[in-house]
């Protein structure tokens, strides 16, 4: 029997994936990522992993500073596009977030735009979790930026189109066994119809504290925006953490 491949697997390397979130602000997500330099000050030389780093724009961003950067992603094809931008301070690998790559290596940890809860099943989150902290240095900081499950599911629309140039996405959203459910319909170039599907565990504050915990790394602040604003579990639309080990 065929062993059925993971959503992320087959949506991330889908060219589809890119045409459906192509208005995506990146603008955003640069000043981002250069608030959290501002604000975490790391010296200079500092060890960093972007994990889950996709085509690499922000392993690319933190090299830029003079960091030593590795990217992370499971995507053969992203990893293959970010290769291009590899240079003395910046190298890209396939791997897979559950499982250890370098231990006790990096100063920082980065996991940007909910690129964890992924899985299916608890058990495949604490390993990624306890894989992350390996990684880390005593002393180490670890940054996760994910969606904030209370604004999420009050602004959850069970029905959504988006066109983007041809194409037109049928989205429909549901929460199910606490996990935010998004299946994607939408004809392709050839008119054949076409179904993705995206899982991520609606993960509280608490349920991370508790995870990140077990694998030994204590939250030390959490934040509700790209412009580091204080948190609110109701209002704020993102949940940015920054843990130590």
């Amino acid at each position: 029997m065929m062993q059925q491949t993971d959503w992320f697997e087959s949506w991330f390397g889908s060219p589809y994936y890119q045409i459906l979130y192509q208005n995506r602000d990146h603008m955003e997500a640069q000043e981002f990522v250069e608030n959290l330099i501002a604000h975490l000050n790391p010296p200079g030389g500092s060890r960093m992993v972007d994990i889950a780093c996709g085509e690499g724009r922000f392993a690319v961003q933190l090299a830029e500073h003079g960091y030593n950067v590795i990217g992370v992603d499971l995507s053969h094809h992203s990893i293959e596009k970010a290769k291009a931008f590899e240079n003395d301070h910046l190298q890209f690998y396939v791997q897979d977030m559950r499982m250890p790559f370098y231990i006790n290596y990096f100063d920082y940890a980065f996991n940007f735009f909910t690129s964890f809860g992924y899985f299916a099943h608890n058990r495949d989150h604490l390993l990624a979790a306890k894989s992350f902290a390996a990684g880390l240095k005593k002393g180490g900081t670890l940054v996760i930026d994910y969606l904030n499950k209370g604004y999420v599911l009050d602004r959850l629309k069970p029905a959504e189109t988006v066109n983007r140039g041809s194409y037109q996405f049928d989205l429909r959203k549901r929460l199910e066994n606490n996990h935010i459910i998004k299946d994607i319909y939408f004809t392709d170039a050839d008119n054949v119809p076409k179904h993705f599907s995206e899982s991520v565990a609606a993960f509280s504050l608490e349920d991370f504290v508790r995870m990140f915990e077990t694998a030994g790394m204590t939250l030390e602040q959490t934040f509700g925006d790209y412009k580091l604003n204080a948190y609110d579990a109701k209002e704020s639309p993102r949940m940015i953490m920054i843990f130590k080990k």
